[in-house]
């Protein structure tokens, strides 16, 4: 059967159903899934040595003839395969173990080219388990740059470069997305030519050019698509009206006990100006932690009420979704403002009503958790949506809240700071505003960083603080397999604390606990009955308790930086002086530069700058909840370069074509539609 890049692997040529399946956990399914399994890096075989000129500690590669193949057997479980091969300057010791099957390769005589790290052992020149291939054979496995792909158990890599070998030649007929004129403007190589050169380069300088190619590609997809969500927003029209006189928004920031920011107060007027022109409000409202994004948020929310809408906010927790109404609804009900509740949580009764005062437009502002998105709530005139914690929210959660208004505008709160460049592929539809102040009288938070051998004394001197007075979290160390064995894992740390302090009483807080249990934990806490919460990560975002002041971060390398600076976030909220501890014992040189950051840095921004150049973009907001399509070569770290030329070629090519109408533009308007499926009105792109 020919070959496409949909047909399916496990009719390719040595794979079947149960290879199929080790290849599935990789996430290829079809010969273009394998075409697109990109190395991870390249061992460098393409230059021939001889063997007296191989030292030890370096990869090389050689040509030799076997001369001598013997098996031992020196414990049960375990064979070792024995060969010598010769060159005509020198003779070398090869090495397999559990490998007997290559003695029937291996034959005296036979002429291979072999590459590996070479050794020395017992006065003499090793390579353990190297790669080899028969002098007429040679070219895949040695003998040049060679590909090194992510891999599963039982699946080797002479497999897998076999099977990508195999699928290459989709490569020619790779419908390129990059138009011709911008490819050759840019220098950069036929699609085709950069598909195998990736794979299998003839050198590093093609890699290279390869490697930049691909790059572009994915970040000219993006930033053209952004472009396009950029014009659809703009061609939208507004339905709803605001009235320029603010007698509730005004009325609540003199309320307040506290003067605004300088930030504050130009993120409202940055708003005010979108909910006056022409168009629905799209803004990016980004604050590091403590910044003050809630009281923006209050007060669009109270802009949308006093010209005579509704207005919703949107949480990604129970637990914040109650804390924005505990806080927001006595400052509302002063003003005369009803507003309700809705989160999986709500009793029958309560929700009943919830659901009718919405619907006839008594309740006036609504918040909630993704309950807002469930059929059954209906608004009489939503004008505007807020969602707080946006990458915590898929794109068409976002579009299903919205469409329950008349185009209304959209208020993005995170406070998740994102680089720029990031922001820009991320969320390049969206206006941006910085909330880039923090209050006065907030401190900084004192970060420690601490290894596990110190646990004793931390934990000694963390007893002495909760038995004065302060409160303190424990966070549990990070555990990848299920929310039930994290919340098993939180539930023996809770118990072993409670174990160290008999005298004091300990909390415990996880994703498993139903929605009562959360609340009646958080509310014990709050209310200082509490001492110690024991916590997983559900406690990351928006949790406020002034009297905490000590934060404990178990297994700190286990998390990323963002996500450690939106614990640390925590604490710092009171008047006291607070403390982060973070307990590692990171194994690698950027485990212990990531806690060194932690240590030195209280910004946001620069903490995720760091962040995105030590674990990438994926890592950083959470992999596909964000809406970015999947990158597999891009590096939006390293690639600012192509970024800025991506933005300047994606601008000029939709001021020629506007809807990707040309035929020449055909393959990248379906890549595009493909990318942004779930956010892009086809009717934009013709």
């Amino acid at each position: 059967m020919s070959v496409t890049p949909e047909t399916p692997v496990q009719f390719l040529r040595g794979v079947g159903p149960a290879r199929a399946k080790d290849l599935e956990r990789l996430g290829i399914r079809t010969a273009g899934d394998l075409l697109r399994h990109f190395p991870r890096r390249y061992d460098d075989y393409s230059q021939l040595r001889a063997v007296a000129a191989l030292r030890p500690g370096e990869q090389a590669t050689f040509r030799a003839e076997i001369v001598a193949v013997e098996e031992t057997r020196p414990r049960p479980r375990l064979s070792v395969l024995h060969a010598v091969a010769r060159d005509r300057s020198g003779a070398i010791l090869l090495v397999w173990f559990n490998q007997s099957f290559r003695r029937r390769q291996l034959q005296p005589g036979r002429e291979f080219v072999f590459s590996g790290r070479v050794q020395w052992q017992k006065g003499r020149l090793q390579v353990e388990n190297p790669e080899y291939e028969p002098v007429e054979e040679a070219g895949l496995h040695t003998g040049r740059i060679v590909p090194v792909y992510p891999s599963a158990a039982g699946l080797s890599q002479r497999y897998l470069r076999r099977l990508v070998a195999q699928v290459l030649p989709l490569a020619d007929g790779w419908r390129d997305a990059v138009p011709e004129e911008v490819a050759a403007r840019l220098g950069l190589p036929p699609a085709p030519r950069a598909w195998r050169d990736i794979h299998l380069p003839p050198d590093f300088e093609a890699l290279q050019a390869a490697r930049r190619r691909l790059a572009f590609d994915e970040i000219f997809t993006i930033l053209v698509g952004v472009g396009l969500l950029r014009r659809q927003a703009a061609a939208a029209a507004r339905e709803v009206t605001y009235s320029p006189q603010r007698p509730l928004s005004d009325a609540f920031v003199r309320s307040l006990p506290f003067a605004l920011t300088g930030a504050q107060r130009r993120a409202m007027e940055e708003i005010d100006a979108d909910l006056l022109g022409p168009r629905p409000m799209n803004r990016l409202v980004q604050g590091d932690v403590g910044s003050g994004k809630t009281v923006v948020a209050a007060w669009a929310l109270l802009r949308a009420v006093e010209s005579g809408h509704q207005a919703a906010m949107m949480a990604p927790t129970e637990i914040l979704a109650q804390q924005h109404a505990e806080r927001l609804e006595p400052a509302f009900r002063s003003l005369g403002v009803r507003l309700a509740l809705l989160t999986g949580s709500t009793d029958r009764a309560a929700r009943e009503e919830a659901l009718r005062a919405v619907a006839e437009g008594e309740a006036q502002v609504v918040l909630g958790t993704h309950a807002l998105i469930e059929e059954r709530v209906a608004f009489r005139d939503l004008a505007l949506v807020v969602t707080d914690e946006q990458h915590r929210f898929g794109v068409r959660q976002r579009a299903r809240l919205a469409a329950k208004g008349r185009n209304p505008d959209l208020l993005v709160m995170t406070a998740t700071p994102i680089p720029r460049t990031l922001a820009l592929t991320v969320y390049g539809d969206l206006d941006l505003t910085v909330i880039d102040e923090r209050p006065p009288g907030r401190q900084p938070v004192r970060t420690l960083w601490r290894g596990e051998a110190a646990r004793e004394r931390i934990y000694a001197w963390l007893g002495e603080q909760v038995r004065a007075g302060r409160q303190a979290y424990i966070v549990c160390p990070l555990v990848e397999e299920s929310e039930q064995v994290e919340a098993s894992a939180a539930t023996e740390w809770a118990e072993r604390v409670r174990r160290a302090f008999p005298d004091v009483p300990v909390g415990l807080l996880h994703g498993r606990l139903r929605p009562r249990e959360k609340a009646e934990v958080m509310a014990a806490f709050a209310a200082g009955k509490v001492r110690i919460l024991v916590t997983t990560t559900v406690v990351e975002v928006g949790v406020d308790v002034p009297n905490a002041s000590i934060m404990i971060v178990e297994g700190a390398d286990r998390f990323g930086l963002a996500q450690l600076h939106q614990l640390r976030g925590r604490v710092g909220r009171g008047s006291e002086r607070s403390y982060c501890v973070l307990i590692a014992d990171p194994v690698t040189p950027e485990g212990r530069e990531r806690m060194r950051v932690m240590e030195r840095e209280h910004d946001g921004f620069r903490i995720a700058e760091a962040d995105l150049q030590l674990r990438g973009p994926g890592e950083v907001l959470g992999t596909r909840q964000h809406g970015l399509p999947e990158l597999a070569v891009a590096d939006l770290a390293r690639d600012q370069d192509l970024v800025a030329l991506a933005q300047q070629e994606a601008e000029r090519l939709l001021q020629a074509d506007p809807g990707l109408e040309r035929p020449e533009h055909r393959a990248l308007r379906e890549r595009v539609q493909a990318a942004f499926a779930d956010r892009l009105d086809r009717a934009v792109v013709s």
